[in-house]
């Protein structure tokens, strides 16, 4: 029996210091193909951070398999810092390089890191055999991941698209495959074997 978490990372929005903030037009172009994507795959249940821009990119998948969407505050994206930052990219390498610590009034990469991963353990316990997809945030996807595979670093975050997609699968004895579902090409990319965190 194995279990399987669709983690999708939200759709293009145009950036405004509102973290709510709404997907673009490209972004409701995106998530519509995340629904055509996973349209065929048997997902029983959804979950979203609360911000509209992760509700709207699974939103269309949602309607497709008839379900509604449970909103989780704790899959709400890292907060990086409390003030605006001159560069955005540079300040997530600097947290990236220096986990444990974090910008002013920000939140730091474990710290972020336990709060996604507590999230995906209690969910992957609540659907057991089953497969469900989590509407969340970039970096906070990143971070889930790295959990399960130690590997993944600020490059692979750099890499991760609008929308994008990476399922999670837990086998019964313990071990989790991760496989990216979105490419540039539209097609599978082979598991990446997670090692032990």
């Amino acid at each position: 029996m194995t279990t399987t978490l669709y983690l999708i990372r939200h759709a293009h929005a145009v950036w405004t210091p509102d973290e709510d903030r709404e997907i673009s037009p490209a972004g409701r172009a995106g998530a519509a193909h995340v629904a055509t994507l996973l349209g065929d795959v048997p997902i029983t249940a959804m979950y979203a951070s609360p911000f509209k821009r992760a509700i709207q990119t699974i939103a269309p998948l949602a309607e497709a398999h008839g379900l509604s969407i449970t909103t989780i505050a704790d899959l709400h994206e890292r907060k990086l810092s409390a003030q605006p930052v001159d560069d955005h990219a540079a300040a997530v390498a600097w947290c990236w390089a220096h986990s444990t610590e974090a910008l002013p009034s920000g939140e730091s990469n474990l710290i972020a890191q336990r709060r996604g991963v507590a999230v995906i353990a209690d969910l992957a316990a609540r659907h057991p055999g089953e497969t469900i997809a989590v509407g969340t945030h970039g970096n906070l996807l990143a971070l889930i991941l790295q959990y399960w595979q130690p590997k993944i670093d600020y490059d692979f975050w750099n890499s991760v698209t609008m929308p994008d997609i990476y399922a999670l699968t837990f086998g019964d004895d313990g071990t989790a495959q991760i496989t990216r579902r979105w490419d540039a090409a539209d097609r599978f990319v082979p598991p990446v074997a997670a090692e032990e965190p």
